[in-house]
Parts: C-alpha cells; structure tokens; sequence
C-alpha cells in the first residue's frame, strides 16, 4: 500500500472555519486561507474543505475561496458542498482543487457520480458517506451540514460504498458520526466494514484524540487515510510528531 495520509479537515461556513461535535453547536476556528497555509507548513499531505451548508441550502460552494486557497498552498486538496452538476465541479477544479467530493448530491441523484467520473476521471471524485450505526447495521444520512435538514438517506452504508464504487467514484471518506469531535478513537469495526466491501482507497474520519488512534486505523482497519479537525485545529496533535510516531509503529509516511 502508498504512504498513507494524514488530512486536516476544515468545515467551512460563511466564508469562515468552523468545528462542531457530532455536526452540531460549530464555533468559529479561524480564517479558509491561514488555516491552509499554516497545515501545509505543518507537513500535512492533502487538506479537505466542506462548506457545511451547501446541500441544505440547496446551493454550491463559493469558488473563490478555492481560488485563494489554491493560490497559497502546494499540496493536493478536496473541497466539497452543494455540487450538484458538472459545472459546479468543473468550477470548483478550474479554480485550484485537486479533487471534488459529493455526499448528498449524489445520493440524491447517483448517476451524478457517472457524469462526473466520465467528464472528469475517477482519481478527481471523492464520496462523502455521513455513516451512523442502527439495529446492527450501518446506515447513511445526508444533509448532515444542517442539524434541522439532516435526515435518513434510507440507505445501507455498505450498498451504497459498492454502488458509488462500481459507478467509478475513485475514494471515499466514511464520516462515521457518532464519533464526530468525541476524540476517544475512530470506529474501527466500521472502517473495517467499508474498506473491506469496497476496492477505493478509504478515509477514515470522526473521533481522533491521540496518535495511537491514527495507529489503530491504518492498522487494524486499513485505511489509506486518517482525517482529522479538532485535534489538529487546537494543537493537541502536531503533524510531524504524529508522523514519526506512526513511522516508529512501521507505518510507511510522507515525510
């Protein structure tokens, strides 16, 4: 397997950097722009940006602050909220982003995955799966960004992983919720589940606290990937720390 990645995750409303706990009471963190710059210093290896609200609100992302984001920073990055067609992510591409990441549009409208993969290619389009555990399975929701929109998708996690990856979408980020901001350790039987189901590479995301927590997701479920807010956000982990710990576990890292 390549190096594995550790990802900031930046939730963007209103033009500003916000953190939540499982994807509620957001308190303001900071500016788009700094915060890029300043992970990038750090030695992060992509960065993710959601606008929070988008799909609720039933518009795209600004791509302007792609633009000025694209502008300072040298590392891959993935910006997500609200594209439903492909002129909202041939927008978000030609303004600097690496890659584009849908959730509720495509759950929505899943041959938009289709379009996007044929128009685009698959190593540009990221699925967002908002996951929660219920009755011994687990199981989407969409709109997450806004806690009054939120609702069930009414779909299985796992169907919907195979569905998006035979449609051609190139990785995917299980976002599982009811560790979200908890940082007591990511859902590793979850991960688990969707790594093992699919062939993409996948991102683990919700309930990083220490650095052993990012061990036990490379090792124990698999994950090409670790994103993370709070911790990184509040300086209670510091990449290159993390990093050669990892490194010490034998956990091949980008340096």
């Amino acid at each position: 397997m390549p190096s594995r990645r550790i990802i900031p995750c930046l939730d963007v409303k209103d033009g500003r950097v916000v953190k939540g706990v499982q994807f509620r009471d957001h308190r303001d963190v900071g500016d788009i722009v700094e915060h890029a710059l300043a992970y990038s210093k750090m030695g992060a290896d992509e960065l993710v940006f959601y606008d929070i609200s988008a799909s609720a609100d039933r518009r795209s992302l600004d791509p302007e602050w792609v633009k000025r984001i694209a502008r300072v920073i040298d590392i891959p990055f993935t910006v997500a909220g609200g594209l439903r067609s492909r002129a909202d992510a041939r927008a978000c591409l030609d303004a600097g982003a690496d890659k584009v990441s849908i959730n509720s549009p495509a759950l929505e409208r899943p041959e938009l995955i289709d379009e996007l993969v044929r128009d685009f290619g698959s190593q540009c389009i990221v699925l967002g799966i908002d996951s929660f555990e219920a009755d011994g399975d687990y199981w989407v929701k969409q709109y997450t960004g806004s806690p009054d929109a939120m609702q069930d998708a009414g779909r299985r996690t796992l169907d919907w992983a195979r569905e998006a990856c035979a449609r051609g979408v190139g990785e995917i980020v299980l976002n599982c919720m009811r560790k979200d901001g908890m940082r007591n350790g990511y859902d590793i039987a979850h991960c688990k589940a969707v790594v093992d189901a699919t062939s993409v590479p996948v991102i683990a995301s919700g309930g990083a606290g220490t650095p052993e927590h990012f061990r036990d997701a490379f090792i124990d479920a698999g994950v090409s990937g670790a994103l993370a807010a709070t911790v990184f956000h509040d300086r209670l982990i510091l990449i290159p720390e993390l990093k050669e710990v990892l490194a010490s576990c034998g956990i091949e890292m980008r340096r």
